[in-house]
């Protein structure tokens, strides 16, 4: 049985658009159910994960000071609203899902596309996930090793569960893994306004020693605010998420830039009072010895209720680790409908209008990355190309400028902005490799340039033998998860 019989089939029965009487069916394609709301909390949600938290110290170790370290927070919250910014221009220009791909895709041609999706499918995406499963799981099961740390292979096999739960929810419904998101990103913002308000309290009362003289002996030096600014950006990581589900956002011209100006907002005023109160309470110096920032605020503000902050930590990571998910999927969707990946990632629920075989790629890809021992140093080598791929982005949306002027542009920035995209990336990317020269950096370029070596005879030559292994792999999985390919609808 082929795939259009397989579509005549369910389309007779009644299956294919769960069809009412009095309604037409829908298209086998990805439905447009996220709605403003929901998209403010895949921002917010994704961005704001375990590490506002847990260690918002980094910053202030190269920083040198309070007041630096303030700054650097509020600025690397500008920087990724310009970001941003020049994401809802090409958002609203080319209303594709899939993040960065197709913006590469129409500015340079399939090969940078493919490179980018071949590196953030394969590594960035179910790696970040599994680190924030992991996260989760140290702080879910905290609580049942009272005075010692819990076995590492209690902490994966719970990530390894969260992974699956996680996976199953967004294959389940569009709405629910909304509704998911949606709770956990109400709870984490929460947890915040309880630590900003308890700060504001204590600085009514007084405690502002940390506050006062913030500039007093900083003299950071260029490199180091550099490395702050790393560490600081690393924090608001996740405000390009919207680019990826642009095809299910209900009013993409209206709710993707507005979701980008409320939401990004937010999260760095967030994350600014957030160090304010910890500043209420600890000295620079306690809170550069503290393992988590957040749980030591607690143990001294709060009690007797602070296990409500480890708590919320774990609300926070489940709801990063969702929209991390969700997102990831819908990238593997779309390089698998351009060809670049393999064809079944691009099959969609006949029932369920999910991209079930992308996400459970992604989760299944996830599970693998929990095993290692370390994988904290994986991702850590691989952040430069993430924001090699946000500078070639920018640059895109300059190039396209001269070579795409009859694209409708909704939304128009200052081409300044995405120049100064370009020159942050570049420092990001160039910065670490230069302060700390390693072979790690080399064998991760050479990983990211190796899917050249499948391009070419899998994409661009389209071998024959190829084509004829796939085509009953792909029509079993298809039978066995009930997914068709999508519609094209003009």
């Amino acid at each position: 049985m082929d795939v259009d019989s397989i579509k005549r089939k369910e389309s007779q029965n009644g299956h294919s658009g769960q069809m009412q009487d009095d309604q037409k069916p829908k298209a086998t394609v990805l439905q447009k159910n996220v709605g403003l709301l929901s998209g403010i909390s895949l921002i917010v949600g994704t961005m704001i994960g375990s590490g506002i938290f847990i260690s918002p110290k980094s910053v202030l170790l190269y920083s040198g000071a309070v007041g630096p370290c303030l700054l650097i927070w509020t600025a690397c919250g500008v920087l990724s609203t310009l970001g941003a910014l020049c994401y809802a221009e090409l958002g609203t220009m080319i209303t594709k899902s899939g993040g960065e791909y197709p913006y590469l895709m129409e500015a340079f041609g399939p090969v940078v596309a493919y490179l980018y999706s071949w590196t953030t499918v394969m590594v960035l995406k179910p790696s970040s996930f599994a680190i924030i499963t992991l996260s989760f799981a140290e702080y879910a099961a905290t609580p049942f090793y009272p005075g010692c740390t819990p076995p590492a292979i209690v902490i994966k096999c719970l990530a390894a569960a969260a992974i699956l739960v996680i996976t199953i929810v967004n294959c389940l419904s569009v709405k629910l893994a909304s509704y998911v998101q949606n709770f956990f990103t109400v709870a984490k913002l929460l947890i915040i306004l309880i630590i900003v308000v308890a700060g504001i309290v204590l600085l009514a009362q007084g405690n502002n020693e940390t506050l006062t003289n913030t500039f007093d002996n900083a003299a950071p030096s260029f490199g180091a605010i550099g490395l702050a600014f790393y560490n600081g950006l690393w924090a608001y990581d996740g405000w390009n998420q919207l680019n990826f589900i642009t095809e299910e956002l209900k009013n993409p011209y209206r709710n993707l830039p507005l979701a980008i100006i409320i939401g990004i907002p937010l999260v760095t005023v967030c994350y600014v009072l957030v160090n304010v109160s910890y500043f209420t309470v600890m000295t620079t110096t306690e809170l550069l010895l503290s393992p988590a920032v957040a749980v030591t605020f607690g143990d001294r503000v709060l009690y007797p209720v602070s296990w409500i902050i480890p708590l919320f930590v774990v609300f926070s990571t489940f709801g990063s680790a969702n929209g991390s998910c969700f997102t990831a999927g819908r990238l593997a969707y779309v390089a698998g409908r351009e060809g670049h990946l393999v064809k079944i990632l691009s099959f969609i629920s006949l029932k369920r209008f999910t991209p079930s075989p992308a996400l459970l790629f992604n989760g299944i890809l996830a599970i693998f990355y929990i095993m290692p021992a370390d994988i904290n140093t994986l991702i850590n080598y691989f952040s430069f190309a993430q924001w090699a791929f946000y500078g070639l982005t920018a640059l895109g949306l300059i190039v396209m400028r001269f070579t795409r002027k009859e694209l409708h542009r909704p939304v128009k920035v200052p081409i300044v902005l995405a120049g100064i995209m370009v020159i942050v990336s570049c420092y990001l990317v160039l910065a670490p490799i230069i302060d700390k020269p390693e072979l790690e950096y080399l064998y991760c370029t050479i990983f990211i340039f190796s899917g050249l070596l499948l391009y070419y005879p899998f994409v661009h030559a389209k071998v024959n033998w190829a084509r004829n292994i796939m085509r009953p792999i792909t029509i079993h999985l298809q039978l066995l998860m009930e997914v068709v390919p999508p519609e094209k609808i003009d």
